[in-house]
């Protein structure tokens, strides 16, 4: 133990980013590690609603609306940053449900006469929700299939395939799959591929125009901690973006939102793809998450993600072997996002063992126990007290205790 210890001061002392803890307010006595679900609150967030509330709301009132109207476009270009996508090329607004029906309604109609939209058979729940939807609406089949047989797939039968829906990485397992061998798979097969980047955007490198990456739809309320709620992106492919034909068209994706015709036109480029007016409050507060990225090399916060999650699974190996734990997660950096999941019957008593010693995970029926790892404010010596505070539960029985029980899956 006492050399894991060790090792973890090492590797904190030697970490390029351990100046960015400061850049959030978390709360003392707290191990965070559910920022996979939703990041903590950076440190110039609060200021930044003050001044959308008391200046831009309370004092600017209507007059605000000009700046607040660029917000989608602006913000969409700061978050293509992190996509490797260039400039006109990503908007944000709407919730990610309402994104992603979208760009799967306009993916399937860039293929018009094929029937099937191929989805992950373990994608979130909402995408497959909405993928039924999708395929209801428009006639087709929505065929469920695991990530890794993708390829295979399209290989043999891709001719019938109009959209694959993918995410980038597995929101149980933190699995991570390759955006450019699926997406050229999917083109080969004349197919249209939709990613899902809510467990990847802010946690690792994205090459989205180098990969040409069709669309792609985001959260931003994980690893970009823009707070619950917080608008969703989408990014267009230039070579869509003038024949994107959405299912919701609403009135600020319009080539004049303040024509007061009624039919429909839809604005040039990526514009076409904002829908309604930008949920204001949500979309400042996100513009002041982003401040956190700003000087940050997503390559470093590739390099000490995997550091995190590799040694945490090495803490696993070494505290928690004798007590029935087993790492899901791909140990191959190169296959894994940057979250670890465990195995173990009593997850969910595990969990809510862990949030009374003020350790913060989450877990997903029936046996996963799920740890996110942001490299922007967490250390190596807390993954270790963290595995330490798991290892004294497990072998207290705390996951036993009656007073543990079941309310919902998050506790």
């Amino acid at each position: 133990m006492s050399t894991l210890l060790s090792r973890a001061e090492e590797l904190d002392a030697d970490d390029p980013l351990a100046h960015t803890r400061k850049r959030f307010l978390l709360p003392d006595g707290v191990t965070y590690l559910d920022g996979n679900s939703l990041g903590p609150v950076p440190v110039g967030v609060p200021g930044a609603m003050d001044d959308a509330v008391r200046g831009q709301w309370g004092e600017g009132l209507v007059r605000s609306w000009p700046d607040w109207m660029r917000l989608p476009l602006e913000l969409g270009d700061r978050i293509g940053r992190l996509l490797g996508a260039g400039a006109g090329n990503t908007v944000v607004g709407d919730s990610t449900s309402v994104q992603i029906f979208n760009a799967l309604a306009s993916a399937a109609r860039l293929r018009p006469g094929r029937g099937v939209l191929l989805t992950d058979v373990d994608h979130f729940p909402t995408d497959q929700y909405l993928a039924d939807s999708v395929g209801r609406l428009l006639g087709l089949t929505v065929r469920r299939v695991p990530a890794a047989e993708f390829s295979d797939h399209l290989r043999v039968s891709g001719g019938e395939v109009a959209v694959v829906a993918c995410p980038a990485v597995d929101y149980r397992t933190g699995q991570l799959w390759d955006i450019a061998e699926v997406t050229a798979a999917a083109h080969r097969a004349g197919a249209v591929v939709v990613w899902d980047l809510c467990h990847a955007v802010g946690a690792l490198p994205l090459e989205l125009d180098a990969a040409d990456v069709d669309l792609a739809v985001g959260c931003t309320y994980k690893y970009l901690n823009g707070g619950p709620g917080s608008p969703a992106f989408i990014y267009v492919n230039p070579r869509h973006q003038d024949r994107l034909d959405q299912p919701l068209t609403g009135w600020l994706g319009h080539a004049e939102p303040f024509s007061t015709t009624g039919t429909y036109r839809p604005a040039p480029g990526v514009a076409r793809a904002v829908i309604g007016t930008p949920p204001v409050l949500s979309t400042v507060a996100l513009q002041a998450a982003l401040d956190v990225y700003e000087d940050v090399s997503m390559d470093a916060v590739r390099t000490k993600s995997l550091s995190l999650t590799g040694f945490f699974m090495g803490c696993v190996d070494e505290l928690l072997a004798e007590w029935g734990f087993a790492v899901v997660t791909p140990r191959r950096g190169a296959r894994r996002g940057s979250q670890v999941a465990l195995r173990h019957p009593d997850a969910y008593g595990l969990v809510q063992a862990l949030l009374r010693r003020r350790v913060i995970g989450d877990m997903r029926p029936p046996d996963l126990l799920r740890f996110g790892f942001n490299a922007l404010y967490l250390t190596h010596r807390e993954v270790y007290a963290a595995v330490r505070e798991l290892h004294a539960a497990v072998a207290a029985g705390e996951q036993h205790d009656p007073g543990l029980a079941r309310r919902s899956p998050f506790g």
